[in-house]
């Protein structure tokens, strides 16, 4: 196998059938000393991070496939932590394989979001799966992009674009309901999509890098404790 792109959080090698093999690291994204993922420096280690990460992956690429939400998962292998996927056509520059969109979909305002409107916004006041685009580029700090962007400039095109944003509201209403099932609340969560033949389809991973999960009292969770809630009973 051949090693094609080094992430923050992954490496991803190409198999000789033509299939993508992702294998999960510890790092950990953060600045100042602070966990977070949303941003695009890697701050230290945590120790079995990478498993988990694939643990949520595997257990909410099911969930969402069972739900309407199609991805490129083939297979996990949780004590190798690796996971083989579909190669998929990402949206970007050249199809730059350290390119692409996130797709954010906010639940209450926090974060990045109550920073950029100031005045405008609230601390954790309520969004209707507001649905935001960025750019993945750490050198210009991923930039938001809007759909006439986006169009104008052919990264996308309208049905790949209405489609994106439909899927990326669906996944965060199944996995907003799966974790208040469990007394959790999501705040905030980021997919990636690409292109599988024609169809758009869930890419990357949804894990704990994802997303911001609070518990009842608004604390808001580490890695280890989102993987122990969703999956402490065996999924």
């Amino acid at each position: 196998m051949k090693k094609i792109y080094t992430g923050k959080t992954k490496d991803v090698l190409q198999k000789d059938n033509g299939n993508l093999l992702f294998r999960f690291k510890d790092e950990v994204t953060g600045e100042d000393g602070v966990v977070d993922p949303g941003a695009n420096t890697v701050m230290g280690e945590i120790k079995g991070k990478g498993k988990m990460s694939l643990g949520l992956t595997r257990y909410y690429f099911k969930l969402l496939d069972n739900n309407g939400v199609p991805n490129h998962m083939i297979s996990a292998d949780l004590e190798e932590g690796t996971m083989e996927v579909k190669s998929a056509l990402m949206p970007g520059h050249k199809q730059d394989p350290t390119g692409g969109l996130e797709f954010i979909c906010r639940m209450k305002a926090y974060g990045s979001f109550v920073r950029r409107y100031q005045k405008y916004a609230e601390k954790m006041q309520k969004l209707p799966y507001l649905v935001e685009i960025t750019l993945k580029d750490d050198d210009r700090g991923d930039p938001l992009i809007n759909d006439d962007a986006l169009l104008a400039l052919g990264i996308l095109n309208e049905a790949q674009l209405s489609r994106s944003k439909e899927l990326t509201r669906k996944a965060a209403e199944v996995i907003e309901g799966d974790l208040r099932e469990k007394g959790l609340y999501l705040v905030d969560i980021k997919f990636e999509f690409g292109l599988v033949g024609d169809e758009v389809v869930l890419i990357d991973e949804v894990s704990a890098d994802c997303m911001r999960v609070m518990d009842a009292d608004g604390q808001v969770l580490s890695h280890e404790e989102i993987y122990q809630r969703v999956l402490n009973s065996g999924n």
